[in-house]
């Protein structure tokens, strides 16, 4: 099969593109730039894809996409992530709508961010999008996404949790503080926060690709667990305390919106679709995962 990925020089994309060429398909890195300079392959922000750049494709994988996770929310950072979004992928989906051999199969990034701030609530694909910056983003993500269905072009949008990976930002910041001793829970800890090992993200991308699933599916460890059960769990396995508190407060000052939204909302979300697909995940509880990854 030969698959074109962007974004793949980003932590999914480049383990996803070395999965895919050690099974033998042929990957199209995109490379993304200014229109027209020579190795570039698309300009988003231009509208302009080099002609042939994704030519012969039976599928993409489309991963761009700013991080969420870095520097303050400000009205131009939030232009910024949605245009890196939205925008890429109208580029991108009205691109292979006009081509004359379609790829059949697309699968885009998504974030399980649609489902806003939802308590206790148990989350599938079924359940509707919350409220707050990133669920509307993420739902006007999906929407342009959706629109590779109508041209004849099977779309699934993988709706990914937070990535734990050695190498991954976000999980280097979660452990620091644990390795320093001064680790603890966010707030009160009953938040729910949905995570996968980079490995399952990656299985799960090529599951998509290789089956017919199309629309919303959840790309979460069935283990979902609290913040303060996943406190106890690092604490656990890199043995060290874990007793400091970590106010909402303090990380509204520091942060502002973005921390309401990526490390106070609790979302338990659930991997109903993959699980009815038949979909194994190597490491479906935080702890196993953890000593993996800490331990190995």
């Amino acid at each position: 099969m030969k698959v074109a990925v962007t974004g793949s020089s980003g932590l999914i994309g480049g383990a996803l593109s070395g999965a895919l060429e050690a099974r033998g398909d042929e990957v199209v890195r995109i490379s993304r730039g200014p229109a027209g300079e020579a190795g570039v392959d698309w300009a988003p922000p231009e509208g302009w894809v080099r002609d042939g750049a994704f030519g012969g494709c039976d599928a993409v994988v489309h991963l761009s996409g700013a991080s969420v996770g870095e520097g303050r929310w400000t009205p131009a950072r939030k232009a910024e992530l949605r245009s890196s979004r939205i925008d890429t992928t109208r580029v991108l989906v009205g691109h292979l709508a006009s081509l004359d051999r379609k790829p059949r199969r697309l699968v885009t990034a998504s974030a399980v961010g649609f489902y806003g701030d939802r308590g206790v609530e148990e989350l599938t694909e079924a359940s509707g999008r919350g409220e707050g910056f990133l669920a509307e983003m993420t739902a006007d993500w999906e929407a342009e996404a959706e629109r590779a269905n109508a041209a004849g072009i099977a779309a699934a949008m993988a709706r990914y949790a937070v990535v734990f990976d050695r190498e991954a930002p976000a999980f280097r910041r979660l452990v620091l503080p644990f390795r320093l001793g001064v680790g603890g829970r966010l707030g009160s800890g009953r938040q729910w926060m949905p995570w996968i090992t980079l490995g399952d993200a990656v299985a799960a991308t090529i599951h998509l690709l290789d089956g017919d699933l199309t629309g919303p599916v959840n790309v979460v460890a069935p283990g979902a667990v609290t913040n303060a059960e996943l406190t106890r769990s690092l604490a656990r396995v890199l043995r060290r305390p874990a007793f400091v508190m970590v106010p909402r407060l303090a990380m509204r000052l520091g942060l502002g919106e973005l921390a309401d939204a990526l490390l106070f909302a609790s979302q338990r979300v659930v991997p109903e679709r993959l699980a009815a697909d038949g979909f194994e995940f190597s490491q479906p509880e935080v702890e196993g995962a953890l000593r993996s990854l800490l331990r190995g």
